[in-house]
């Protein structure tokens, strides 16, 4: 099993991904104090990793799944969920994500 443990910023709420492969299916069980996320992990409970990977061939399930139900367009929560697919896929090696956010102030 993989996990993610996302915390989203700005609107407080922790979620946190387990995927787990079952043969080429990826299971995932999502748990969050979003209302939006629970919602959302409901209805995303396993994906195929192949599919979920590349804009190439369609839209990922994932990315779908998250323009239904985040209301933010900048909700790290979706992109979470991808990588700990992979990881648990052996598509990517478990890796910190880390985005770092500053202000300069004008003068």
């Amino acid at each position: 099993m993989s996990t993610a443990e996302i915390f989203a910023g700005n609107c407080g709420f922790n979620t946190t991904v387990e995927a787990t492969m079952e043969g080429k299916v990826c299971k995932l069980h999502i748990t969050s104090e979003c209302d939006a996320i629970q919602k959302m992990g409901g209805e995303l409970t396993e994906v195929n990793p192949y599919q979920e990977i590349s804009f190439k061939r369609a839209m990922p399930k994932i990315h779908e799944a998250g323009h239904k139900y985040c209301t933010h367009a900048a909700c790290p929560v979706p992109v979470g969920i991808i990588k700990a697919m992979e990881i648990e896929a052996k598509l990517a090696l478990p890796t910190d994500v880390v985005i770092k956010l500053s202000r300069t102030k004008s003068e």
